[in-house]
């Protein structure tokens, strides 16, 4: 809204240099433009001594003040909200004003009948840079962020649209805004029609999936300010589906409300969470600790995946038996049987909603095996793995990081480096979580082991930024 639709930045800049009672510099900006008068406010009183309340009232006032003496539209804004009408594009008002301040600059902009959807900063617990105001505002219009430009004239902004997803148009108003891949930077809205935003969506937006596999380890409760945290790794990574293990009851639903996602939840430990809309639930709810669970998202374009979380049985765990008890593969693999049938079982009921004459139905299978790959361990053939490759399920990290040696994709453990009966053995490292997929047109782009912050190892894990004992594992996917 401010300085993208109404020449407002420049009558907050000089308001917020009034009550400062000082002229302003660029090393001020980021605490200036694009914020809430709350940030402002909170901002000037650390520096002035000032109640930060008793600032953001001054700051309203003055604010109002000058919109009221007569803000302007900036150039092209009103032409291009009119020709969105016409064509009968929705449109959404996303502002870190408040409501009060928004509802006072619309009506330089004719009313809030040009708007489906308004969020300012009263609507979400977090406002930008954070991806929550953009989100909300996808999910009131019913559709998905990558299908939408988001047109912003600060950095702030710019952060918290491509934050949620969305393609950028940005058009800066007082600070340099840089052109970066999904955005675009033009000088003014001028000569901005809707084919050429409709274009920025066709050229920006090739048909890319992010999923992600992450234990979530007892919900993340061993971890303080886990939900936090967990919310910052997901923004961070741009996931579009995450497939949860050990969601320890709501997990799946808490989170995908904070982040305006649908979820699904099945039984006490998997869900999955999605930015896309989910058209299906597969394969019941009644999923005990161990088994695994199903969507149907449905993408731009009509494209739809089904995406399964699975989490098999922890013991016995072979590589314990291998590096503690010295097994010989044979019996490494006899002792698989428990873990073998839950994945055929898994197998099946993918196999019962997508048969195999339908094979060109993507499917994505993520999950935490407890189990090694036989890709990774020379004269192992673990079967677990092997068999869901037989199914046509390839290995998304190992396709694009064919050499185990070079990149193992260590997912057991970020924070288990002895082992916890303290004894002082090192702690077997693998890669036991997976994103394994099959499906015609279905291509990897990208697949990386994520773990974010230093990781204090057991037991002295609790303020640990990761809140996890495992490492999640995201596969970027692209349609051909």
């Amino acid at each position: 809204m401010d300085g993208t639709l109404v020449d407002t930045e420049r009558l907050w800049w000089e308001a917020v240099e009034q009550v400062a009672e000082r002229a302003l510099t660029d090393a001020d900006r980021p605490d200036v433009l694009g914020r809430p008068v709350e940030h402002t406010a909170a901002w000037l009183g650390a520096a002035t001594g000032t109640s930060a309340a008793d600032l953001a009232d001054t700051l309203h006032r003055e604010f109002a003040d000058r919109v009221r003496a007569g803000a302007v539209p900036r150039p092209g804004a009103l032409a291009l909200l009119d020709a969105l009408a016409r064509e009968g594009v929705p449109t959404a008002l996303v502002t870190a004003s408040s409501r009060a301040v928004a509802d006072l600059v619309l009506v330089t902009l004719g009313g809030t009948n040009r708007f489906a959807v308004s969020v300012t900063a009263d609507d979400t617990e977090r406002t930008k840079p954070a991806p929550d105001p953009y989100l909300a505002a996808c999910h009131a219009l019913g559709v998905a962020p990558a299908a939408c430009v988001a047109v912003e004239d600060t950095e702030t902004g710019v952060a918290s649209a491509e934050a949620a997803g969305c393609t950028v148009l940005a058009v800066p108003s007082l600070a340099p805004i840089e052109e970066a891949p999904g955005r675009t930077v033009l000088t003014s809205l001028a000569g901005v029609t809707v084919a050429s935003l409709a274009a920025l969506v066709t050229r920006e937006f090739r048909p890319e999936l992010r999923v992600m596999s992450w234990n979530l380890w007892l919900g993340g409760t061993k971890v303080d300010g886990h939900r936090d945290k967990q919310l910052k790794v997901i923004t961070e990574t741009g996931a579009d589906v995450v497939g949860l293990q050990e969601t320890y009851g709501n997990s799946a639903r808490e989170l995908a409300e904070a982040l305006g996602w649908h979820h699904h939840q099945a039984g006490p430990n998997l869900g999955v969470i999605s930015r896309y809309p989910i058209t299906a639930r597969l394969g019941g709810l009644d999923v005990g600790f161990y088994g695994a669970t199903g969507v149907r998202i449905r993408l731009g374009g009509g494209q739809e995946v089904d995406v399964w979380s699975a989490h098999l049985d922890c013991a016995p765990y072979g590589p314990y038996e291998a590096h503690f008890d010295g097994l010989p593969p044979a019996e490494l693999i006899a002792h698989e049987s428990g873990r073998l049938e839950q994945m055929r079982e898994i197998l099946l009921r993918i196999a019962d909603f997508v048969p195999d004459e339908h094979g060109s139905m993507p499917v994505v299978l993520v999950g935490d095996f407890n189990t090694p790959s036989h890709l990774d361990w020379p004269g192992v053939e673990w079967p677990v793995t092997k068999a869901a490759e037989e199914a046509g399920l390839r290995d998304s990290y190992r396709e694009a990081h064919p050499d185990p040696v070079r990149d193992p994709g260590l997912t057991w453990s970020p924070i288990h480096v002895e082992h916890e009966d303290g004894s002082g053995r090192p702690e077997p490292q693998d890669r036991i979580d997976f994103v394994l997929y099959r499906g015609k047109g279905l291509r990897v782009l990208d697949s990386r082991v994520v773990v974010s912050g230093v990781v204090r190892v057991w037991p002295e894990m609790a303020d640990n930024v990761w809140p996890s004992d495992h490492a999640a594992v995201l596969t970027t996917f692209g349609f051909r």
